[in-house]
């Protein structure tokens, strides 16, 4: 037997029939399109802006290291630049040094006079102010990392090594040293030390008896 053909559904228009699971009283579920793009976009929203939190994140942390690095970058360039400066300065100071014992060898003879005196009192300001500093007195204690000994002396006016005199004074540029000041080390005399040798008893001798023996 033929069995009779269904008779068509009607569709609302907006509105979706969706089978549902078998069941109870459910033929079918109506959902609305619309609702469901409403739901959907703040989804996609979130994850658009926590993107672009993440790619502000690295170009910040990028910005940050570039930045660091031009900072290292600046202060290394300024301390070789005062590296250079300062190695400079030193080798021309150097290079004058015989020039400031000439002009110290005259003053110590009385030539230093007129404009030559002025020529040196120039010359000695100019290098002062480039940081060039003299060292080395009569009476200080000795040191060998600033003082170099020429010759040895005693003398009982002295508590420890001390210069005595000067022969040629000594020039540094900060903590350091160009030349060191070449002195007279003057020492402590030596005092003899007293004899420890016990005196020899009198009473031993090859004439001495022998001492008598005890018998218990």
């Amino acid at each position: 037997m033929s069995q009779p053909n269904p008779e068509p559904t009607e569709v609302d228009s907006g509105h979706a029939e969706v089978p549902g699971p078998a069941g109870p009283g459910t033929a079918g579920l109506d959902v609305d399109v619309s609702q469901v793009a409403a739901t959907e976009e703040p989804a996609i929203e979130t994850d658009m802006t926590a993107e672009l939190v993440r790619q502000l994140d690295e170009r910040t942390l990028d910005l940050q290291r570039l930045q660091a690095e031009y900072v290292n970058y600046r202060r290394r360039v300024e301390r070789d630049r005062e590296a250079v400066r300062v190695a400079a300065t030193v080798n021309v100071l150097t290079g004058m040094l015989v020039v400031l014992d000439d002009v110290e060898r005259a003053r110590q003879h009385g030539e230093l006079t007129g404009g030559f005196k002025a020529v040196a009192d120039s010359l000695e300001r100019t290098m002062a102010g480039l940081g060039l500093e003299r060292f080395g007195e009569v009476g200080e204690a000795f040191d060998p990392r600033v003082h170099e000994a020429l010759s040895l002396e005693y003398s009982d006016e002295v508590q420890g090594p001390t210069a005595a005199a000067i022969i040629q004074p000594g020039y540094r540029v900060g903590d350091r040293v160009l030349r060191p000041a070449r002195v007279v080390v003057a020492e402590p005399s030596v005092e003899p030390e007293p004899s420890s040798r016990p005196e020899a008893d009198a009473s031993v001798g090859p004439d001495a008896e022998p001492p008598t023996p005890t018998v218990d």
